[in-house]
């Protein structure tokens, strides 16, 4: 796929840390697939694991941890 944002680069499949913040709830998942552009290092992530990274998340704020570090695990 084409970069949408730099509109040079191809995506290849990769890892990234994603990070997320909410209130006063920092989430970071390490490790998580995804589609990243060769170019400019811009991260497109699939409908399956934005749930994932999503639901983690939820997770961290309701248990109301300030800092949480995770690998991501599918």
């Amino acid at each position: 796929m084409n970069c949408v944002v730099c509109k040079h680069g191809e995506t290849r499949p990769g890892q990234v840390t994603v990070t997320l913040q909410r209130g006063d709830t920092t989430v970071i998942l390490k490790q998580v697939p995804a589609e990243v552009c060769e170019n400019c290092g811009e991260y497109y992530l699939s409908d399956t694991v934005t749930g994932q990274v999503m639901s983690k998340a939820e997770a961290a704020v309701k248990s109301g941890a300030e800092v949480e570090i995770l690998r991501f695990a599918a």
